[in-house]
C-alpha cells in the first residue's frame, strides 16, 4: 500500500512538472506570437504611413504646378511653405522648400562659406579650411598641393576634380568636413526659468540644409532660407531673428520684404521671394487610428522636383527621391 501511494505521489509530481513546463512553453509561445503580431502591425502601419506621405508629395507637386499655371485658381496659397492635407486615413504635413533658399555650393563666395561654417558650429580655423577646400575642389582658391596631399593619403586615394560639384554629398570628401557638419547634429540648449529650467537637445542644421548644387547664385529666398544661410549672406543676428518671426506669421511678398528689411536697416540685395523652379517637397504622414486619434508613428519622404525642365516631355521631373527624410 505504501509503495502504491509513493507511485501515485511520483506520478502526480511528474504531472505537475509537465504541466508547469507546458504552461511555460505556452506562455513563451504566446509572448512570442504577441511580439511578432505587434511588430507586424508596426511594419504595416509604417508601410501605410509611407504611401500616405508619398501621396502628400505627389499631391503637392501637382497643386504647385496648377497654381503656377492658373494663378487665378490657385490650389496653394501664394508663397506657401507649409501645407496640411487631410486624408481619410490620416494627415500629411507638406514642407515646400525651394532650392533658392540655399546657397549654390559652386558659386558661393569663400567669405559666405566661412560665415556659414562658423554658424554651423565649426571653429574659425576649421571653417576657413573647409571654405578653402570647397574653393579648391571647384578649381580655385588655394594651390593644389595644400589639399591634394590630404586626399592622396585617404583610402582609397583620389584627387580633387577641380570642377563643379555634381552632387552635394561630394562635400563629405572635402578636407575638414565631418558627418555632423554635413548632416547636422543635436546640441544641448538651456530652456525654461526657475524650477522648470533645464537642458534639452535641439537639432542644429548641417551643410546639406544650407548648400545645394541647384541653389541660389546671388539672392536666397527670404521665406525659406535657413537661419544659418541668412547669417552667411551677412544679416545680423537681430535681422535674422526678426525675419524668422515675421515670416512665421505669413510669407512675405517682394514689396513687403523690401519694406520690412528697410525698417530693420538691413540690406535686401541678397534676398528674394518666389521665382523658384526647383523645389524639395518633404511630406510627414501620421495615420488616423480607429478611435479617431492620430498615431505617434511618423514617416517622412521627400522629392527634389524641377518644373519645366528644358527638353523634358513632362512639366514635372523628379531629380531625387528620398524614401526616408528628417522632419521636425
Amino acid at each position: 500500500m505504501r509503495t502504491s501511494n509513493r507511485s501515485r505521489g511520483g506520478a502526480l509530481l511528474m504531472v505537475l512538472w509537465v504541466s508547469a513546463a507546458l504552461a511555460a512553453i505556452g506562455f513563451s509561445l504566446a509572448s512570442t506570437v504577441r511580439g511578432e503580431a505587434e511588430r507586424t502591425g508596426t511594419a504595416v502601419d509604417d508601410l501605410r504611413s509611407y504611401y500616405l506621405a508619398v501621396g502628400g508629395v505627389q499631391r503637392g507637386m501637382v497643386e504647385l504646378l496648377w497654381s503656377a499655371l492658373h494663378p487665378g485658381q490657385r490650389a496653394l496659397p501664394r508663397g506657401a511653405t507649409t501645407v496640411d492635407y487631410q486624408f481619410p486615413s490620416g494627415i500629411v504635413r507638406l514642407d515646400i522648400l525651394p532650392e533658392a533658399g540655399k546657397l549654390n555650393v559652386n558659386f558661393a563666395p569663400v567669405v559666405d562659406l566661412v560665415r556659414l561654417m562658423i554658424v554651423l558650429g565649426a571653429p574659425e580655423d576649421q571653417a576657413r579650411e573647409i571654405a578653402g577646400g570647397i574653393a579648391h575642389w571647384r578649381g580655385g582658391g588655394a594651390p593644389a598641393g595644400s589639399y591634394d596631399g590630404f586626399y592622396q593619403a585617404q583610402v582609397p586615394s583620389f584627387r580633387a576634380p577641380r570642377a563643379s560639384f555634381q552632387e552635394i554629398e561630394e562635400l563629405l570628401l572635402v578636407k575638414g568636413v565631418t558627418p555632423d557638419l554635413f548632416y547636422g547634429t543635436y546640441v544641448p540648449v538651456e530652456t525654461g526659468d526657475g524650477p522648470a529650467r533645464g537642458m534639452r537637445l535641439v537639432r542644429r542644421g548641417g551643410m546639406a540644409d544650407c548648400l545645394s548644387v541647384y541653389g541660389s547664385k546671388a539672392q536666397v529666398d527670404a521665406n525659406t532660407a535657413a537661419p544659418a544661410v541668412l547669417a552667411a549672406i551677412g544679416l545680423s543676428p537681430y535681422a535674422v531673428n526678426a525675419l524668422l518671426e515675421r515670416r512665421s506669421r505669413a510669407p512675405l511678398t517682394e514689396g513687403e520684404l523690401a519694406a520690412f528689411m528697410g525698417g530693420l536697416g538691413a540690406p535686401t540685395d541678397r534676398l528674394r521671394v518666389e521665382g523658384n523652379t526647383i523645389v524639395t517637397m518633404k511630406a510627414t504622414a501620421r495615420l488616423r487610428l480607429p478611435n479617431g486619434q492620430l498615431s505617434d508613428l511618423r514617416r517622412t519622404v521627400a522629392a527634389q522636383v524641377k518644373y519645366f525642365q528644358k527638353d523634358s516631355k513632362s512639366a514635372i521631373d523628379v531629380l531625387r527621391w528620398h524614401d526616408t527624410a528628417w522632419s521636425n
